[in-house]
């Protein structure tokens, strides 16, 4: 699979560019995002020199001493914090990470703007939504969230990040219109604050039905790097 890395960034891309073609979207507006949880340096590595920049990872602990191994070899790396966020992991994060996806009440919003240093630039925000099992969203929380970020100097609020049910045919139907509904809440938060430019929807199993519904901001892990050990 190592081997592989650079063929399936190259397909994803392809991927990718059609789907964009198929529902007029803009294509150079859309980011691939590689997540590389539990993958050596070697895999990330082979993955930058397919020009891949933009990485995701899900554990603070585990992302800083990568981190800390590729800074140190001047790659333009951009890190993404995509997985749940504990209190104790916030220093972490708010010093080390250009993005964080997965914000989802303003006690850690606001951990995250204490720890984010003025030397560095205001951290990406984005806004997990939190999709129910019956597929139901809470969009009010969603609001309220998204107005204490736009209140904190260290944080600048970017869009919106999900994770949708996975599809299966029995509830097709039901996810398809959660698709929807997120790209709604979306467009609502864009007309509200300006500096809302990303909806990050759509992994491996997802990417055409996200692209559909408005993503441009992609976190693909097993297309690119294969299952974890």
């Amino acid at each position: 699979m190592n081997n592989s890395i650079s063929k399936n960034i190259k397909k994803i891309k392809i991927t990718i560019q059609k789907t964009a073609e198929k529902y007029k979207k803009d294509k150079k507006k859309i980011r691939l995002l590689a997540v590389s949880k539990q993958k050596s340096i070697i895999e990330i590595e082979k993955a930058i020199n397919s020009n891949q920049f933009d990485f995701a990872e899900n554990y603070a602990q585990e992302a800083i001493k990568k981190i800390k191994i590729l800074n140190k070899k001047k790659y333009k790396i951009i890190w993404h914090f995509i997985g749940k966020i504990q209190s104790n992991k916030t220093k972490i994060i708010a010093q080390n990470f250009s993005w964080c996806h997965s914000i989802c009440n303003s006690r850690i919003a606001i951990k995250l703007n204490n720890y984010r240093t003025k030397e560095l630039l205001p951290l990406n925000s984005l806004i997990q939504i939190n999709i129910k099992k019956n597929n139901e969203i809470d969009d009010k929380e969603i609001y309220n969230i998204s107005d204490i970020i736009k209140s904190l100097p260290n944080l600048k609020l970017r869009g919106i990040m999900a994770i949708p049910n996975k599809i299966n045919k029995k509830k097709e139907k039901e996810i398809k219109e959660t698709y929807k509904k997120i790209e709604k809440i979306y467009n609502k938060l864009k007309e509200k604050y300006s500096s809302i430019d990303t909806l990050s929807l759509g992994m491996s199993n997802d990417i055409r039905i996200a692209i559909k519904n408005g993503s441009n901001m992609l976190r693909i892990g097993k297309s690119i790097f294969g299952n974890r050990k």
